[in-house]
């Protein structure tokens, strides 16, 4: 792998890890087009790490206020002056994302008869003989967009009428106990079904739930923190066993790392303004359009039963 190799790469996790188009579904597409059956997982794992680096790049100054805040939780509940009732908002925030991240754990129950985990499929699902499912995910993750930009053009056209549409737009400016599961749950799915999009989908789910579409999309990206920080190092251990990885230059995987860095910060940026300007149709449009081509080519696969792109 040279330099333009690990930037090309770099600039692709950077766009489809927080763009609603998923970085799973793009990966499984790459790997079909060019017959490619494994991958370098070190490489990938420090490209996830550069995307890391550029969630909390952005929205470092809410991280800081979150720590601040749990170290506080932690304090009063020690002098027993914690409340629940008389939470503010990062207070709350915090133990929202706590009860959305708990679903994450169903993704390591085993699956009866099988051997396998839960997590498992997402494997199994990204192979060459299930590339459809890929289309179908894609497909799916338009539905949702569609739906979730709808709920929330019908909130702001409610809240307009009625004199109460705020500065910060539509819908609640702070998620349930109930939001918090729908969105976790949310997660699990787009964490087993190549191409559907992670950040698409629950950023549609918090929509579907009445919630802000600001408030929901700040929500995604922070929930992603630890999950993308728990994938790393569940891989990790075997990255490092990985001797294709071992033998990358450093400078290569650096230049791999900042690539994706700095593309997924802008990604974000970009993310927010199309989101706040009502600009989704970009990806409504394109995951409907990319998705529908994964069948067709799925369907002139089976039936000629080979990779068209390869043979």
């Amino acid at each position: 792998m040279n330099f333009f190799d690990a930037i090309i790469q770099g600039i692709v996790q950077g766009l489809t890890e927080f763009l609603p188009v998923s970085s799973s579904g793009h990966l499984a597409i790459t790997q079909h087009v060019l017959g490619v059956t494994e991958n370098n997982l070190f490489f990938n794992v420090m490209l996830h790490i550069g995307t890391l680096v550029a969630v909390v790049a952005f929205y470092y100054k809410l991280i800081w206020r979150l720590i601040k805040e749990a170290v506080f939780i932690i304090r009063d509940i020690f002098t027993k002056k914690f409340s629940f009732k008389n939470m503010n908002h990062d207070r709350r925030m915090i133990f929202m994302l706590i009860i959305a991240l708990l679903p994450l754990f169903l993704l390591f129950v085993p699956v009866p008869g099988t051997g396998m985990k839960v997590k498992d499929f997402a494997d199994v699902l990204s192979g060459p003989d299930y590339f459809y499912v890929v289309g179908i995910a894609l497909l799916a993750t338009s539905a949702l967009l569609t739906i979730g930009n709808i709920c929330n053009n019908r909130m702001e056209k409610k809240e307009k009428a009625a004199g109460t549409l705020s500065q910060q737009g539509a819908g609640k400016q702070s998620l349930t106990v109930l939001d918090a599961v729908v969105v976790g749950l949310t997660q699990c799915c787009a964490a087993i079904f190549p191409g559907l999009s992670r950040s698409g989908s629950t950023l549609a789910a918090g929509q579907l739930r009445g919630v802000n579409r600001q408030t929901a999309l700040d929500f995604t990206f922070i929930m992603a923190i630890p999950s993308i920080l728990a994938a790393a190092v569940l891989e990790l251990s075997d990255a490092l066993s990985d001797p294709a990885g071992v033998g990358i230059s450093v400078w290569v995987i650096l230049a791999g790392m900042v690539a994706s860095a700095v593309v997924g910060y802008l990604s974000i940026v970009l993310f927010k303004w199309l989101l706040k300007t009502n600009k989704m149709i970009v990806f409504i449009a394109y995951t409907a359009v990319v998705g529908i081509a994964v069948i067709v080519i799925s369907i002139i696969e089976a039936k000629v039963g080979h990779n068209i792109f390869i043979k």
